[in-house]
């Protein structure tokens, strides 16, 4: 199994909650987080893009850098690790965002790729004059369709008279063009999301409040991949939070959702709501309760070892993406003391 980290871009990462560690995103951080996960063998490190938080007490997520900027800087900064930008599809032309990821490939040949969002929370959008309207979220996958289309046909053929729904471009110049394919991801967890990420990515990431769910996610995503052809791995998103003792961890978390920061939950939860037909991440995310995500993987080293071992048995995902409480202590711990004790590691 493949492990990544889920690079903690906006403030205090993906735990809304005043007594979870707090920590505002920087350079510094990010590539010392980066630098561990590479020298314990993470194969890849994610960076997603957030225009706007949820405020609270903690303003969670109201500081945040920008995914493909950062990404490129860590390009310049490792040597193995594949790393992962992420664009949001509404905020940038895709003929641009070609040209970025030609860019980026160049400072890391090889180890470069792109994450795909197609949108669900209004408020990072229509601050900026972006939302083309509450209809948006029954075409956002149609969209999204059009826009990898473009870039697919940029770096292939370095040009592109694409005609579509939403776009139209007249004979559009790409070059260079990218040695190798630069691989596309996703997040889709709704059926329409599953059948986005069959259709145009190489791995699709999912989240799941159980081991069943995933199972189902990852069988889902294998079956409609399978209807176009295509192999497409699931890989599951998965909090994990250490400490020395299974009580130790269980205590942590018990914390964490005691301080849960309600009002950014609030928020978070009200603009999922506006996805009203969603049956993926707006939906889950409307029934947050705590600030510890379900599923979640907590515990001693060697009992996170074995739920990671029961989880790649059963669910047959390709890896994980990690996130952690404390990153850079989290992806040292995972890396010393949960790895080694893998099996088949």
């Amino acid at each position: 199994m493949e492990f990544g980290v889920f690079l903690p871009i906006a403030n205090n990462g993906w735990i809304p909650s005043r007594t979870a560690p707090q920590y505002k995103p920087s350079f510094t951080l990010l590539h010392t987080i980066t630098d561990k996960a590479e020298s314990y063998g993470f194969e890849f490190a994610l960076a997603m893009t957030k225009l706007r938080g949820y405020g609270g007490p903690t303003k969670h997520w109201d500081y945040a850098l920008e995914s493909m900027t950062l990404t490129s800087a860590l390009a310049a900064t490792t040597k193995k690790i594949k790393l992962f930008a992420t664009v949001a599809t509404l905020s940038i032309p895709p003929a641009l965002v070609a040209r970025m990821c030609v860019t980026a490939d160049s400072v890391a040949p090889g180890r470069f790729g792109l994450n795909i969002v197609a949108g669900w929370n209004r408020s990072e959008y229509a601050q900026m004059g972006l939302w083309p309207g509450d209809d948006f979220y029954e075409y956002r996958y149609e969209f999204a369709a059009e826009y990898v289309t473009i870039l697919n046909e940029l770096w292939a053929n370095g040009r592109s008279d694409f005609k579509g729904k939403f776009f139209e471009l007249d004979d559009c110049r790409c070059e260079p063009r990218p040695p190798a394919r630069i691989p596309i991801v996703a997040a889709g967890a709704s059926p329409r999301g599953r059948e986005f990420a069959a259709e145009f990515a190489d791995f699709n990431f999912t989240g799941a409040a159980s081991q069943q769910a995933l199972a189902a996610q990852a069988t889902a995503l294998k079956e409609e991949g399978a209807k176009r052809g295509r192999d497409v791995g699931t890989y599951g998103l998965q909090m994990v939070i250490i400490a020395d003792t299974d009580e130790q961890a269980r205590a942590k978390v018990d914390s964490y959702n005691a301080g849960a920061d309600q009002e950014a939950m609030a928020f978070m939860i009200g603009q999922a709501a506006l996805d009203a037909k969603s049956e993926g991440t707006s939906k889950a995310t409307t029934q947050l309760i705590n600030a510890v995500p379900p599923g979640a993987i907590v515990g001693s080293p060697d009992s996170i070892a074995r739920q990671i071992d029961d989880l790649s048995r059963d669910t047959g995902m390709a890896g994980m993406m990690l996130m952690f409480d404390d990153f850079v202590d989290g992806v040292e711990r995972f890396g010393r003391d949960v790895m080694p004790l893998l099996k088949g590691d």
